[in-house]
């Protein structure tokens, strides 16, 4: 092997091996911002769905209610109905 071989395998003095370090320190931190940027993004869109669900929620709950209620007048006037029918059928 010539030593201009040896030479040029090596790495040139004027080359700081830190450049390296801090590209790769710096492309890293821009991963890192963007992924937490996305994960940011990602916790509105969820904070924004919990909200929808829990308003949806409010709204069954208070369609379920309703609901009850008219099934109770229902029953109510059903069982009016049959004592009315039972005291026509021992009239007759």
């Amino acid at each position: 092997m010539k030593i201009d071989e040896l030479y040029e395998k090596t790495v040139p003095a004027e080359v700081d091996p830190l450049d390296n370090v801090t590209e790769t320190a710096t492309s890293g931190l821009a991963i890192l911002a963007e992924r937490v940027e996305q994960l940011m993004h990602y916790c509105e869109q969820l904070l924004r769905e919990n909200q929808t669900l829990y308003e949806q929620k409010a709204e069954l709950r208070a369609e379920c209610d309703e609901l009850r209620e008219k099934n109770e007048q229902s029953r109510s006037r059903i069982e009016a109905m049959i004592v009315r029918l039972k005291s026509l059928e021992q009239a007759l």
